[in-house]
């Protein structure tokens, strides 16, 4: 894909991306497809993928109590246990703020380690990255933001997010829509939404502005980015995904060259480039 390109003049020093389709077939792709990057908060997908399949397993409930009093497995994957962003501090009631908080992502590795047995970079492993072969993937720390992978790699998750095999279709479509709808909150680089909305785990794009996403997105488009300078996306009316993956931090840069790269893309893939 010649949109693809565009990579060529971001101001970083290593990058690559690609484009999936619904039906997996990889459109598109440009760079260093095996290098592997710091995903930062790319990594929240990851981890929200092995707890849905935790949930599926019947090893935790999305509505059992984890991380904050009155708080639950559902509220610390929607960012709304009340949370802080680095530290398990409590900052709202359950329910009430869309709190982002990477903390909510450590107590919810915890939560499944516990339930489990099994130490959360492990049953990440098990549960999500060997049977999709994502063998350059892995978690050295932290569930919410301590990711490493490729492009290579992600392509594999961006095609099981269109067409999942590990988890139920259904599962996966909860996810991916609007939990706790109407809750205000800031979205770390872009303020404050209102509403600033999301998935269990996933970003819902809706009708956010501005937003690392492009004007052409779908209001159903999700996914996530990270401040290590990468992002993947998933937008159903498109029947597509796209991953960036780069080694400068999130900045000015990236708000100007995302979205024009996505808006490239959806308009090749339209035919109307």
């Amino acid at each position: 894909m010649q949109s693809l390109r565009m990579i060529e003049n971001w101001p970083v020093p290593t990058a690559a991306a690609a484009v999936v389709r619904a039906d997996g077939s990889v459109a598109g792709s440009y760079g260093p497809l095996e290098h592997r990057f710091p995903l930062a908060s790319v990594t929240k997908p990851l981890a929200a993928y092995a707890a849905l399949l935790a949930i599926e397993e019947g090893a935790v409930e999305l509505d059992e109590p984890a991380g904050p009093e009155g708080s639950t497995v559902r509220h610390l994957l929607a960012h709304t246990s009340g949370l802080a962003f680095d530290e398990q501090r409590t900052m709202a009631g359950p329910g009430t703020r869309r709190i982002y908080s990477n903390a909510g992502f450590e107590a919810l590795g915890d939560h499944i380690a516990k339930a489990t047995d099994i130490p959360f970079p492990q049953y990440l492993h098990e549960a999500v990255l060997a049977p999709l072969g994502m063998t350059a993937t892995e978690l050295p720390g932290s569930p919410a933001k301590d990711g490493v992978s490729t492009v290579a790699d992600l392509i594999r998750f961006a095609a099981e997010l269109q067409a999942p095999r590990l988890l139920a279709p259904q599962t996966l479509a909860e996810a991916t829509r609007v939990v706790f709808p109407g809750l205000t909150g800031v979205l770390p680089g872009y303020g404050h939404q209102k509403p600033n909305d999301w998935g269990l785990g996933f970003e819902i794009r809706d009708g956010k502005s501005p937003h690392w996403t492009g004007a052409a997105s779908s209001p159903r488009t999700f996914g996530h980015f990270g401040q290590s300078g990468t992002f993947l996306w998933v937008d159903p009316d498109a029947s597509a995904a796209c991953i960036a993956l780069t080694d400068r931090a999130f900045g000015p840069w990236a708000i100007e060259a995302w979205p024009k790269l996505t808006d490239a893309v959806l308009a090749e893939l339209a035919g109307t480039a």
